[in-house]
């Protein structure tokens, strides 16, 4: 049964005076506007901080690649719940339900949604950055994360190659078909040389409901990425598609300023504020 959680009212702010964005969602739970951190193994405090003074802003949290078998089950549990204290969904990032899919096969996926489940997990990722996949497979994967009671987030893209547009949309169109709630875009496809790719992300939206997209940033674990090329993306994101876009791979440090660039309080050239 699909539960609804009451919005959380925000808290009264000072400097009233300060106009913020009309457009921005303020209110807990957003279908719009989402912001993902990714989680790389933040101890129980330091997430519990984080989300003291940032909570309000968090809507997912990406348990990294296979930090999901490095936990012990007891801090698993304990991660997941202080999330969803706060009203932030935790899923399982997509690297190891790949890895488990070409070492074992596809009989070893059922198996480990179910053991999601049991942890209290209910939503997973599924993609193809080190595995292609094509789309009956793409389709099968998130038909067994369903089956299993999952909801799924459909990773497009890859981290190693550029495709184009219409590749991308091809496999959002697969994604949503076969039942997932939303499509992510993998940050790799975004940039090209430090730059956002200004034409191939106008292309993309064309072909896929951003109001059900969530857009990567990139990270370090891309080579030759630097903080500030993942601040260029962002504002260029933000300043492209207004304060509600998704964005995801958010470093968790860098939380609370991705909510000050969403409402025009940032580090902005005052040109880049188009908004309100």
């Amino acid at each position: 049964m699909k539960t609804t959680r009451k919005a959380i009212r925000a808290p009264k702010r000072a400097f009233p005076m300060v106009a913020v964005p009309t457009a921005r969602s303020t209110h807990k739970p957003r279908t719009t506007g989402l912001t993902m951190i990714v989680d790389w193994g933040l101890p129980p405090r330091q997430q519990a901080d984080l989300l003291s003074i940032s909570g309000e802003y968090l809507d997912l949290a990406k348990l990294a690649v296979g930090s999901v078998r490095v936990y012990s089950e007891a801090q698993l549990k304990r991660k997941v719940k202080i999330y969803r204290d706060h009203g932030v969904k935790s899923f399982i990032g997509g690297g190891v339900i790949e890895r488990l899919y070409a070492l074992d096969g596809g009989d070893a996926l059922m198996p480990f949604f179910k053991e999601a489940r049991r942890v209290g997990i209910e939503i997973v990722e599924i993609s193809d950055n080190y595995i292609a996949l094509d789309s009956a497979e793409r389709k099968r994967q998130i038909g067994l994360a369903r089956k299993a009671g999952l909801r799924v987030f459909g990773e497009i893209g890859s981290k190693h190659n550029h495709n184009d547009p219409d590749e991308l949309i091809g496999q959002a169109r697969d994604c949503f078909d076969a039942g997932a709630d939303m499509v992510i875009v993998e940050a790799y496809e975004l940039v090209e040389n430090g730059k956002p790719k200004a034409a191939f992300i106008r292309q993309l939206r064309q072909g896929i409901d951003f109001t059900r997209a969530l857009l990567e940033m990139p990270g370090p674990w891309i080579s030759g990425i630097n903080a500030a090329e993942v601040q260029d993306l962002k504002k260029f994101l933000i300043n492209e598609f207004g304060p509600d876009v998704s964005l995801g791979n958010v470093m968790p440090e860098d939380l609370f300023e991705t909510e000050m660039s969403r409402q025009g309080l940032g580090v902005v050239q005052p040109t880049q504020v188009t908004w309100r």
